[in-house]
């Protein structure tokens, strides 16, 4: 048997495994409402899981093209363990997932942050202009009251 042949079809089916396992880390869940959709984020929140959430959600945006609305919930996010100046590049993150999403003309809201992290980010200096809201629930209310729609 060729274990050279045999190594490099391992190497090639752990690198199939791994491309699968970091796609499910980012699910996109459909909403109650058609137009929207539902990004959970949980555990590690750095620049390259920020660039792979962008990624990601952009794919589906393109083949979803009915959606105007992403919700992102950080409630099981890992936040709490940043030193200081990791809450400038978190806002510098979560700003260009914001305006990416306004160049496609879809509405991104955040729910989840906990108050430590708000006073952290806030405390930090960094100025933020984005929707959010204490949790999915509240965001949804909102949503759909201006939609008039009930559920």
């Amino acid at each position: 048997m060729d274990y050279i042949k045999e190594i490099e079809q391992y190497k090639k089916r752990i690198a199939e495994l791994e491309e699968t396992i970091k796609r499910s880390s980012v699910p996109i869940i459909s909403s109650l409402l058609d137009d929207t959709i539902l990004v959970p984020i949980v555990g590690y929140t750095g620049p390259e899981r920020f660039e792979l959430i962008r990624t990601l959600v952009l794919e589906h945006l393109d083949k979803h093209r009915g959606i105007n609305c992403v919700i992102f919930d950080f409630t099981a996010a890992d936040l709490n363990e940043k030193e200081p100046h990791d809450y400038d590049s978190l806002a510098l993150e979560l700003q260009v997932l914001n305006n990416t999403l306004k160049l496609m003309d879809v509405r991104p809201i955040s729910v989840g942050f906990n108050p430590l992290i708000v006073r952290k980010i806030i405390a930090a200096g960094v100025h933020m202009e984005f929707e959010s809201y204490v949790n999915f629930r509240m965001a949804m209310k909102t949503l759909q009251k201006e939609q008039n729609s009930t559920l």
